[in-house]
């Protein structure tokens, strides 16, 4: 059927006086008939989008958990707690500076550490997604899938989520540099004293370093062609152009 079809096309060119682009939009036309595939199945759109989230998530999760993933990457590198600034720059300006530095440092290690146990959390929440979720995200924004784990997801990441970071600050003695340094500074007189909940800083900086590093993997996979590693992505996310 298809070489009739291809037969019929290349006599209409022949047979017919046509213009080079004529020609060129033939073979289009003719290639389009030939590789027409079937229209994806709601079963395909929900594993194809799965199974691209699972991609974005290990490939995201993997580089912040590697010594320095959130340390020397300025797109999510947590600072230090911008709402005791003060902090900082008093016990700089006391000579402190390497061990604020320090602090930033463990604080980094933290999160790093804790990115490790977050991506079975997240696959687990992936494989709940429904079908009418995965055509919603297929047509939706460029980081549609994204967002919707975000917003399904967060609170109950977040309840998992925090006692790992806690556990993970206490191992790397973030906690214990952040109290020092903040007792530190409550002894310095006429100073407004502070006492911010550490935990969940980081807890919240380091979600949302990595639903950052997530979306830019969603990206690629939705731009980039050579990102879609198996025939069910490059068939959904090819649909998606259509």
């Amino acid at each position: 059927m298809f070489k009739m079809k291809q037969a019929i096309i290349v006599l209409a060119i022949v047979f017919t006086a046509c213009t080079s682009t004529q020609i060129n939009q033939a073979f289009s036309d003719a290639n389009k008939v030939l590789t027409t595939e079937q229209p994806l199945t709601s079963s395909e759109v929900g594993e194809g989008l799965k199974e691209a989230l699972v991609k974005g998530i290990s490939l995201g999760a993997d580089r912040v958990s590697q010594t320095d993933g959130y340390l020397k990457n300025p797109q999510i590198m947590i600072p230090f707690p911008p709402d005791v600034k003060k902090v900082e720059e008093r016990l700089r300006q006391l000579g402190l500076g390497n061990q604020v530095d320090n602090f930033v440092t463990t604080l980094n290690r933290g999160a790093e550490d804790a990115a490790k146990e977050a991506k079975p959390i997240f696959i687990s929440a992936i494989r709940q997604m429904t079908i009418d979720d995965a055509w919603g995200i297929l047509k939706g924004q460029p980081d549609a899938a994204t967002q919707f784990l975000k917003r399904t997801t967060s609170s109950q990441l977040k309840e998992k989520f925090k006692p790992v970071i806690q556990n993970s600050l206490d191992k790397v003695s973030a906690t214990k540099y952040y109290g020092d340094l903040v007792n530190t500074y409550n002894k310095i007189p006429f100073v407004d004293k502070v006492n911010p909940d550490l935990n969940e800083y980081a807890t919240d900086l380091a979600m949302q370093g990595l639903f950052t590093m997530i979306a830019g993997e969603e990206k690629k996979i939705r731009e980039n062609p050579l990102e879609r590693t198996t025939e069910l992505l490059k068939r959904v996310f090819g649909y998606e152009k259509k």
